[in-house]
């Protein structure tokens, strides 16, 4: 979860002034979180209370009316409505909230289950499912394989691909600064950028630098990355220091249900 997180801070400097310097300054004053923290930390909060996502999503984004970036126009109607209904969305915004579910559940099912849950109260388009469910496939492969996931990566992808349909054979030019907010044009990507990176830092990197839509393939990569190759400590660190004392709140006690929860099995 912490690794979308960092994605979305990393990449919300380049959402609207995109960059293709694989060197890019890491963090800045000019970074901040953005929607796909809020709806992320959201989704943790409703696994750890027991709440609807749905209720949960609506209730953190009122909280936070206007995050860094905004939120897209048809979500914001979503927030901003005392009744929200979903309105067939097949945004990539599905994808970048789901990462908490795959940690949560112990079977395969339940994963899928609970990320299209996750996707349903804005995005039931089965597009916007699907892309829900294959970030939180992958990283449930991932977080099964532990401290060998990186050996798996080809075998990991593969179950994604087997199971969305997608097609990861990308070439660079095709997606290089081509700014797509919909599940079908982002998650491939993500996917592809894993197959392509060697660490945590680099996939992140690779994800902000193709000059995309930046926060977001960022905090789907940073999510699967995390659960490849784990976070390292200072980058961990440098990120928290972003996040406000409600957020950082739900973090601690997602990390303590995360060890009670390793510690069971």
């Amino acid at each position: 979860m912490l690794g979308a997180i960092i994605g979305d801070i990393v990449g919300s400097r380049w959402e609207f002034n995109p960059t293709n310097d694989y060197d890019f300054e890491w963090l800045s004053e000019e970074n901040g979180y953005t929607d796909d923290t809020i709806c992320t930390v959201a989704v943790a909060d409703a696994l750890l209370r027991g709440r609807d996502f749905g209720e949960a999503i609506h209730d953190w984004c009122n909280r936070y009316p206007h995050p860094m970036g905004g939120y897209g126009s048809r979500f914001a109607e979503w927030v901003h409505s005392e009744n929200p209904v979903p309105y067939n969305s097949f945004g990539n915004g599905s994808a970048m909230r789901v990462s908490p579910v795959a940690y949560w559940y112990e079977s395969v099912d339940e994963v899928l289950d609970a990320a299209a849950a996750t996707a349903l109260p804005s995005h039931n388009h089965d597009e916007g499912i699907k892309g829900a469910q294959t970030v939180a496939l992958a990283i449930f492969r991932a977080l099964r394989f532990g401290e060998n996931a990186s050996e798996h990566i080809d075998e990991i992808l593969q179950e994604c691909v087997d199971f969305s349909g997608y097609d990861i054979n990308i070439r660079p030019e095709d997606v290089q600064n081509r700014f797509d907010v919909t599940c079908q044009g982002t998650v491939p990507v993500a996917l592809w950028v894993i197959g392509q990176s060697n660490g945590f830092e680099d996939s992140v990197r690779r994800a902000v630098a193709l000059g995309a839509d930046a926060d977001t393939l960022g905090a789907i990569v940073g999510s699967i990355a995390e659960a490849i190759w784990g976070i390292p400590e200072t980058i961990r660190l440098s990120a928290l220091s972003f996040l406000d004392e409600e957020m950082k709140k739900v973090l601690s006690g997602w990390e303590r249900s995360k060890r009670i929860k390793e510690n069971v099995r």
